[in-house]
């Protein structure tokens, strides 16, 4: 069992950064793979960024391919989600999850409970 807690998000404007933290619990934790999706009013959940078990491999949606950075530290059981030259369209909920090292929702067995992320033009 993994519980997660983001934290970070909050308002700034289009330019701006952001780093989002996602604090896992549980012993089992750097056995996961690790990912943050995104979900906007009115839109499905999507994925933005994942990282493998051992942080070796990441990948990022089109999207945010090229300002956003993805991390993590196992000995702190904690994820990272470096945001930098944000955009309106970044405005969402930001979700952590752990599981498999997809691209897809399903393939995550736990999910935190969101972090609201505002971009003002």
């Amino acid at each position: 069992q993994v519980q997660l807690v983001e934290s970070g998000g909050g308002l700034v404007q289009a330019g701006g950064s952001l780093r989002l933290s996602c604090a896992g619990s549980g012993r089992t934790f750097s056995s996961y793979a690790m990912a943050w999706f995104r979900q906007a009013p009115g839109k499905e959940r999507e994925f933005v960024a994942r990282i493998s078990w051992s942080g070796d491999l990441t990948g990022y949606a089109h999207s945010v391919k090229g300002r956003f950075a993805i991390s993590r530290n196992n000995a702190e059981n904690t994820v990272y989600l470096q945001m930098n030259s944000l955009k309106p369209e970044d405005t969402a909920v930001y979700y952590c999850a752990a599981g498999r090292y997809m691209e897809y929702a399903g393939g995550y067995d736990y999910w935190g409970q969101g972090t609201q992320v505002t971009v003002s033009s």
